[in-house]
């Protein structure tokens, strides 16, 4: 099996890839290869909205990461997003970054495993997080918990190494998403994945 990490913050070795680090090591144990992709620190545009991935099958621009690790998240059985707090919400690379590869990607994302990961100084983590959380939950995606909400707190990677609290719930959330991907797939070679319907898209142009 295999888990795609992505690193939303522009620092390779700050607060976010040291949560990551936690989660790996257990993923490591638990006979699952990580692969950690570092988005931070790239120019990534937002999307435009142009359509033309309904087409094509793939973003328009190809000229940054986003059809790449499409590609990766695919193969993936599940994705770990890390990104930390700005202004009480995410990385803005890493937004557009994921508005991107999730609107243009065409393949079924359903019952692949999802988890979120914020780093913080302080304030702002909650929100951040929830923002992660949503693309999961409109991908029929299972989402990955942990014992506390899967957050980090410091202004150095030195810090986090402080946060006993905060890297045990990354071990516990890397231990929770082994087995949820353990357990689709054992599921899905017993029972077969749970219905998907698609098609319903409703709208009110009559105002009532």
């Amino acid at each position: 099996m295999k888990v795609l990490l992505i690193n939303g913050s522009p620092h390779a070795k700050g607060c976010t890839a040291r949560a990551l680090d936690e989660m790996i090591k257990v993923f490591s144990s638990e006979g699952i290869e990580s692969e950690v992709i570092q988005i931070g620190n790239k120019a990534i545009r937002g999307c435009i909205s142009c359509n033309t991935c309904s087409k094509t099958g793939k973003c328009v621009f190809g000229d940054d990461p986003v059809n790449e690790v499409t590609k990766k998240f695919e193969e993936a059985d599940g994705i770990v997003v890390g990104s930390p707090v700005y202004y009480g919400s995410p990385n803005g690379t890493l937004i557009s970054f994921l508005d991107r590869m999730f609107y243009s990607s065409p393949f079924s994302k359903h019952m692949k495993v999802g988890a979120a990961v914020v780093s913080c100084r302080r304030g702002g983590n909650t929100a951040s997080f929830d923002v992660l959380n949503k693309y999961f939950t409109i991908s029929a995606m299972p989402v990955a918990s942990s014992n506390y909400w899967n957050m980090v707190h410091g202004f150095t990677a030195e810090d986090v190494e402080k946060d006993a609290e905060g890297l045990q719930t990354m071990r516990n959330l890397a231990r929770n998403m082994a087995f949820l991907m353990k357990s689709i797939a054992s599921g899905k070679d017993s029972f077969g994945l749970p219905e998907y319907e698609r098609g319903c898209f409703t709208s009110f142009p009559d105002g009532k």
